[in-house]
């Protein structure tokens, strides 16, 4: 991969203003030598410019934006902003104007040195590996969006970068030691229903286009976007700006108009996620937040056994609904257990001991063999009230990213840091392979290989070679 030399980042701020960089740079000069005491900001519980965790923020439109002032909130500096397209980027600048401007994270992080002490990574799905093993080279601490990666082979090592950086790691699954997620152990482990044997999972997930195949074509490129960092370490293809007139991918973005915003792009922003080349479909965005708690709770670690079912799936494109069933081992005193995954829509059968409540657009469902547990509530009630007393052992955290910035200054380990991250990434990866493939397909985690009928294919699909000029 080629690097930029440090003092060569302005090659990265092209659409940018003059006026808007000398405003920056002016900015940024009296925050670089400013040290205030602490108790000029008000007193022993307000921390000082100077103690602060410097971050640099990769991927600043979309997610990255509001996850940015999340940072900012749990304590963190933001001193530098990176993101290929200048549009998406503006809310952000705009609100930092003191941070560094980039559009190339390696300029970043060639530029920045030892003035950034964190990377935040809030970029498509295939850029996150490349960005994260570049800031873990350097020591970073890193905080990536779900899916920690797109591929098993990036997993591997990404995971082990960080463990050879040993610096604060952390992704930004929904966590596993909130209020919800602890109870849910604490209940599951009293033995409230008795041995949990099947978990289902579901999404109402996609809410982008799935399902469809490459628009022919080329529109042309607009200024502020660089499309060649867009894509990345991916095949080059070419931009395409909207979704021609009466094709299917408008009807799947209108039928889920009003859930959220949504782009009428065809791959940027936001529509990444239902390409294999970029994204890992509705399994790989929901999937995380949603077994996070499950795989804590069960104290999963890998399966051994992955099969999935789906509507017709594409050579470029994730399915619009599929079923993932994932079998894990006896682990300590618990029973082996099968969990399947649901999107799409499709749901699993309604509990009788919801009478006629329905079942919520996303959840876990445990089915133990003395009861069930819809997240934390033990179903039936009668059953529930026997278990109301079970006391509160487990701490509850601050959440994704207080729990980082405790883990940047020395404190505990944030709670899907990349070694715990590691586990759920492997779940929605296994299970992509297995959608893609249509195999009943046997993992042997220790070896990260697949084996028996269908793994010459599945292996195949532990990564994909990266475009020339591009490596981790």
């Amino acid at each position: 991969m080629k690097h930029k030399q440090p003092g060569e980042g302005e090659n990265s701020l092209r659409g940018l203003s003059r006026r808007a960089l000398l405003r920056g740079a002016a900015c940024a000069a009296p925050a670089i030598f400013s040290i205030l005491p602490r108790r000029v900001l008000g007193g022993a519980g307000h921390r000082s410019p100077s103690e602060r965790v410097t971050l640099a923020g990769v991927g600043i439109g979309g997610v990255g934006f509001p996850q940015l002032q999340s940072c900012e909130k749990a304590g963190f500096q933001i001193v530098a902003l990176c993101d290929v397209d200048d549009r998406l980027a503006a809310p952000a600048r705009n609100k930092w104007p003191q941070a560094r401007a980039y559009r190339d994270f390696r300029e970043l992080l060639d530029a920045e040195g030892d003035r950034i002490d964190a990377v935040y990574i809030g970029t498509p799905d295939h850029t996150h590996a490349v960005v994260a093993a570049a800031a873990l080279r350097r020591k970073k601490h890193v905080c990536c969006v779900k899916p920690l990666t797109r591929t098993l082979l990036e997993l591997q090592t990404v995971v082990e970068a960080a463990r050879r950086a040993g610096v604060a790691t952390q992704v930004t699954a929904a966590p596993n030691t909130n209020e919800a997620s602890c109870r849910l152990c604490e209940l599951l482990w009293a033995g409230a229903i008795g041995q949990v044997r099947e978990v289902h999972v579901w999404s109402d997930r996609p809410i982008w286009p799935q399902g469809m195949t490459r628009p022919a074509g080329e529109d042309s490129i607009p200024d502020h976007l660089d499309w060649d960092l867009w894509i990345g370490p991916a095949p080059m293809r070419p931009f395409k700006d909207k979704w021609p007139d009466g094709h299917i991918a408008l009807a799947q973005i209108k039928a889920n108009k009003g859930k959220r915003p949504l782009s009428m792009g065809v791959y940027h922003p936001f529509n990444f996620r239902g390409w294999w080349d970029f994204g890992t479909g509705a399994l790989g965005d929901m999937g995380c937040h949603i077994i996070n708690p499950v795989y804590r709770a069960l104290k999963l670690e890998h399966p051994t056994r992955v099969q999935a079912s789906s509507t017709l799936v594409l050579e470029e494109s994730a399915p619009l609904a599929s079923i993932v069933t994932y079998d894990f081992p006896a682990r300590d005193d618990m029973a082996p257990v099968r969990v399947v995954w649901y999107d799409g829509g499709l749901k699993p059968p309604c509990p009788k001991e919801l009478a006629d409540r329905p079942l919520p657009n996303q959840g876990a469902l445990f089915v133990g063999s003395k009861g069930k547990m819809l997240g934390p509530e033990i179903l039936p009630a009668s059953r529930a009230k026997q278990f109301s007393g079970v006391p509160k052992t487990l701490p509850r955290r601050p959440g994704t990213f207080d729990e980082w910035f405790e883990a940047c200054n020395g404190g505990e380990s944030a709670g899907c840091h990349f070694d715990w991250a590691e586990r759920i990434t492997e779940f929605v990866l296994l299970g992509n392979i297995a959608l893609r493939t249509g195999m009943d397909l046997k993992w042997d985690a220790s070896k990260r290989r697949f084996s028996g009928t269908g793994a010459e294919e599945a292996n195949a699909l532990l990564h994909t070679p990266y475009r020339e000029g591009w490596a981790l």
